[in-house]
């Protein structure tokens, strides 16, 4: 595990930059810690769908990043992982909000781990719920 708290560290000192997604939906890695990560986004008409609210992918990528830099934390030096199974549920629309995403490792096997997230709104609102099966790659 110390390789990638090292990498922790370098994304909270701004050593490492941030992934490319991050750059490309414009959220921001903000805490990060054994078993949980916090991502936050300002969304706005960038991220509109046809209907004029925050499209549901994005709210799957914060979740999803949030979730898997999560399980991220527990993996040991030279493992890997892949997410095997995502779920969502919308519960509220967005238009324009600062979103924030809380990923948290709920059970952690030797293989298999559950990961869940709950992403807010300014007002701290629930606006959605995710959960995620996540698999570790062994060298």
């Amino acid at each position: 595990m110390a390789n990638f708290n090292a990498l922790i560290e370098s994304f909270k000192s701004g050593k490492f930059p941030q992934p490319p997604v991050a750059k490309l939906v414009d959220f921001r890695i903000v805490e990060l810690d054994e078993g949980t990560a916090r991502m936050e986004m300002d969304a706005d008409e960038r991220h509109w769908n046809p209907m004029g609210t925050l499209h549901g992918g994005v709210i799957c990528d914060i979740a999803d990043a949030a979730m898997g830099m999560a399980f991220a934390t527990t993996l040991d030096a030279g493992q890997s992982f892949t997410t095997i199974e995502l779920k969502m549920n919308f519960l509220r629309p967005v238009i324009k909000s600062h979103l924030v995403a809380n990923g948290k490792v709920i059970s952690r096997g030797r293989t298999i781990g559950l990961v869940e997230c709950e992403i807010t709104n300014e007002a701290g609102k629930l606006v959605a719920k995710a959960a995620s099966t996540c698999m570790v790659l062994k060298p």
